[in-house]
C-alpha cells in the first residue's frame, strides 16, 4: 500500500479526481467528513446509546455519543502526531501533494467519531440479540430463503458492517449516504472482510466483519480506490487494513480502557483506593506528586489520573505505529497496537477491574436482559407485518404496524434485504426509544 493512494479524496459518484493542493485549507475535505457526521440523524441518535450501562440516569455516564466524541479527540491527536512523522519521513507527500499533518488528524478523527454509528441500542447485547433472533429465534425460519453468507449477516449481526451502511447507503432519493471521503471509509472498516469465512485466522483484522452483503459493491470500490492488499483466506477475498484503522482502533482502546475505568470508579463499582492504584501503575512516570495530593475529591483524582493515561497512551501508540510503519504498509503487521505496548500488563489489569465490576455488575446485566426482550419482540413484531402483508395473509394488528412503525418501509425488496433493513431499523433505535416502541406494542402506555 502507499499513501498516495490511501489519502484518497474521492467520494461517492466523483468522477473527477480531487487533488489536496487544490483543496480550501479552510474547508478541507478530510474536515468536511467530520462535520457531515456529526449533523447526521445516525450520529445524534448516540447520545441515548448504551456504552457502559444501559438507561442510566447518572449525568456523568458515558454514552455512545460522548464517547464517540472522546474518541475523536484522541484519535485526532494520534493521527497529528503520527502524520508529522510520516511527512518528515516522506517529504513528496507534503511538497508533491500538497498534505499536511493535520490531514492524518482529520480522517482519523472522522473514522473515530463514527466508528460506533451502527451500534444497535443496549450495547453489545444488543448485536447478540439481532443475532439470537435469527440464529435460534423466531427469525431463523428465513434461513432457506437466503444465501449462507446473507444469513450469518443476520446471525451475527455487526455494528461495524451496520456503519458502514448508515454513512453509504442511497435512501430516500440521497445518493451515497453522507458521500464521506475514501479516506475516512477505509480508515472507519476495522474488519475489512465479509462475514463469512467466521473468523478464519486470529488476525486482528479477522475477528469481526465489515460489510453487509447490501454493502459489498460499495465496499469494493473503496477498497480498489485506496489500494487495500487483498489476501485470499478459505477460498474468500478479504483484505488488510489501512493503515489508519490502527489508530483508529488504539483511541478506542485508550478511551474504553481508561473512561469506562473512570465511570465504575465514579458509580462506586470499583473501590476508589483500589482503582487509583492502578492508574497510578500506568502513568507512575508523568505523575506531579505535590499537585497529586492537592487534589481533595475523588473526581479530581481520577480525572488527573485519566488525562495523564491518555497522554501516555498516545505517545505509545504512535510510537508503535511509527516503528512498524513499513510491516503495516506491506499488510504485515496483524495485532492491535497497544497489544505490543509496554503497558500491555497494566492495561490487562485495567480492563479485567472493568469486566468484573462493571460491565458485570447487576444493574448492567439486569437492563442487558431487558435488551434482549426489546429488541427480539420489536423484529418479530416487525418482520411478521412486513411478510405478511408481502405474502397477501395480513391481520389488522399488523397493518396497524405497519402503519405505526413501517410508513416508509419499502416493500418492493428481496428477502434479504427485507431484514436487514429491519435489523438495521431496530439497530438505529436509541435505548430509550426501543423500550418506549415496544410498551407501546405491549400496551404498557
Amino acid at each position: 500500500m502507499n499513501w498516495e493512494q490511501l489519502l484518497s479524496l474521492k467520494r461517492f459518484g466523483d468522477t473527477n479526481k480531487r487533488l489536496r493542493k487544490e483543496q480550501d485549507d479552510t474547508r478541507l475535505g478530510f474536515e468536511v467528513d467530520y462535520d457531515r457526521i456529526i449533523f447526521s440523524s445516525s450520529f445524534r441518535s448516540l447520545q441515548d446509546k448504551t456504552q457502559v450501562i444501559p438507561l442510566s440516569k447518572t449525568d456523568f455516564v458515558h454514552t455512545r455519543l460522548t464517547h464517540s466524541l472522546e474518541v475523536s479527540v484522541v484519535g485526532r491527536s494520534l493521527g497529528r502526531v503520527v502524520g508529522k512523522k510520516l511527512l518528515e519521513k516522506h517529504p513528496h507527500l507534503s511538497e508533491t501533494y500538497g498534505h499536511h499533518f493535520n490531514d492524518f488528524g482529520a480522517i482519523v478523527a472522522a473514522a473515530s467519531l463514527a466508528h460506533d454509528i451502527g451500534n444497535p441500542p443496549f450495547g453489545h447485547s444488543g448485536e447478540k440479540a439481532i443475532g439470537d433472533f435469527f440464529k435460534s429465534g423466531k427469525g431463523n425460519r428465513f434461513k432457506d430463503s437466503l444465501t449462507n453468507v446473507q444469513y450469518q449477516d443476520l446471525c451475527t449481526f455487526e455494528g461495524n458492517a451496520n456503519g458502514l451502511k448508515l454513512l453509504t447507503e442511497t435512501k430516500n432519493g440521497v445518493t451515497g449516504g453522507l458521500r464521506l471521503s475514501y479516506s475516512t471509509l477505509g480508515a472507519f472498516m476495522k474488519y475489512p472482510k465479509a462475514s463469512l469465512p467466521y473468523k478464519p485466522t486470529t488476525q486482528i483484522h479477522h475477528k469481526k466483519y465489515g460489510y453487509f452483503q447490501s454493502e459489498q459493491e460499495v465496499f469494493n470500490d473503496v477498497v480498489k480506490d485506496l489500494g487495500l492488499i487483498s489476501e485470499t483466506v478459505k477460498d474468500s477475498e478479504t483484505y488488510k487494513r489501512h493503515p489508519l484503522t490502527f489508530l483508529v482502533e488504539a483511541a478506542d482502546d485508550i478511551c474504553y480502557t481508561i473512561i469506562d475505568f473512570e465511570d465504575g470508579i465514579n458509580l462506586g463499582l470499583i473501590d476508589e483506593e483500589f482503582a487509583l492504584e492502578y492508574l497510578i501503575n500506568l502513568v507512575k512516570d508523568k505523575i506531579d506528586t505535590k499537585k497529586y495530593h492537592q487534589l481533595v475529591t475523588k473526581s479530581n483524582r481520577v480525572s488527573y489520573l485519566r488525562a495523564l493515561a491518555i497522554g501516555v497512551l498516545i505517545e505509545e501508540a504512535a510510537s508503535i505505529f511509527i516503528a512498524n510503519e513499513e510491516a503495516i504498509l506491506k499488510g504485515d503487521f496483524s495485532s492491535a497496537l497497544l497489544d505490543k505496548s509496554q503497558y500491555t500488563a497494566q492495561i490487562d489489569d485495567i480492563i479485567k477491574i472493568s469486566i468484573n465490576n462493571v460491565y458485570q455488575s447487576q444493574d448492567v446485566l439486569e437492563k442487558e436482559i431487558l435488551g434482549y426482550q426489546v429488541i427480539g419482540t420489536l423484529l418479530e413484531v416487525y418482520t411478521d407485518a412486513v411478510f405478511s402483508k408481502k405474502n397477501n395473509t395480513n391481520t389488522n394488528f399488523n397493518s396497524l404496524i405497519l402503519k405505526g412503525f413501517l410508513k416508509e418501509f419499502d416493500l418492493n425488496q428481496d428477502d434479504y434485504s427485507i431484514l436487514i433493513e429491519i435489523s438495521s431499523l431496530v439497530a438505529s433505535y436509541s435505548d430509550s426509544e426501543a423500550l418506549r416502541i415496544y410498551q407501546k406494542i405491549k400496551g404498557m402506555l
